[in-house]
């Protein structure tokens, strides 16, 4: 199985237990670089899959939290390069797929060329870069299929119909459906017409559809179950992580 199937996978396994599957977003090295590893087995073994996001100066589809997650963890020293050192020589972290969220600077000073491959000997699956256009994906995607990994589409709620159909026949993983326009972290509720939304992601997309962006409470996982494959939750995770929060224990708490 390539590591990008795997991510396909364990969602389709939650979701036959009769479960949303749960995205956990956790940004590399915060609350400290000592605990990433500590805390990375703890959300790996209460989630399904693991996305770990790489910290940028200018992370312009994040809210406060995650904002201010990514400039701590530049401050204390963390990078592209020590995230894949660190994650490839980290002991066993449970079952949980990795995928990185990086925006695209930190993949093309790293060099496409060698990412991949460092990539797939750090354990990683896939990648999700929430500022590069499909229309200029093709080296990335081109890439990492070499390896076997992902590249996750993102749709929105004002994507047109025959872009989201494109975007959805190029997913690989899940397609990222995210609630709302805006920046990730605002608690919303979850209106109908958002439910329809992913209706309508999930009926063209071939692979599973996990929504994110807002989601932080049992109450609005339940309400996305049947509607979606799983949710991520990013901004919640991050917020409980710079608390000293047991971050499983929150997971587990949205059950």
């Amino acid at each position: 199985m390539a590591p990008r199937d795997t991510i396909s996978a364990a969602i389709r396994a939650a979701t036959e237990r009769g479960r949303p599957a749960l995205v956990g977003f956790m940004t590399a090295g915060f609350p400290s670089r000592a605990k990433f590893g500590v805390n990375l087995a703890a959300v790996s073994k209460a989630c399904d899959v693991v996305e770990i996001g790489v910290p940028f100066t200018d992370p312009m589809a994040d809210g406060a939290t995650i904002q201010r997650a990514s400039f701590a963890a530049l401050a204390d020293g963390v990078t592209l390069p020590w995230i894949l050192e660190t994650l490839r020589d980290a002991s066993p972290r449970g079952p949980a797929p990795v995928i990185l969220m990086s925006y695209l600077n930190p993949l093309l000073a790293y060099g496409l060329e060698r990412l991949p491959r460092a990539a797939a000997a750090a354990g990683v699956a896939g990648f999700i870069v929430p500022d590069l256009p499909f229309e200029e994906s093709g080296d990335l995607a081109q890439a990492l299929d070499r390896e076997g990994l992902a590249l996750v589409q993102m749709v929105t709620p004002v994507t047109p119909a025959e872009r989201l159909a494109k975007l959805c026949a190029a997913a690989q993983g899940f397609v990222y459906a995210v609630t709302m326009t805006g920046t990730t972290g605002k608690s919303a509720a979850v209106p109908a017409d958002v439910l329809a939304y992913m209706d309508r992601v999930k009926r063209v997309s071939p692979v599973p559809v996990c929504a994110g962006f807002g989601i932080r409470s049992r109450e609005q996982v339940a309400l996305f179950a049947g509607h979606v494959d799983g949710v991520i939750v990013g901004s919640a995770l991050v917020e409980a992580l710079e608390r000293g929060d047991d971050p499983g224990a929150y997971l587990k708490s949205l059950r």
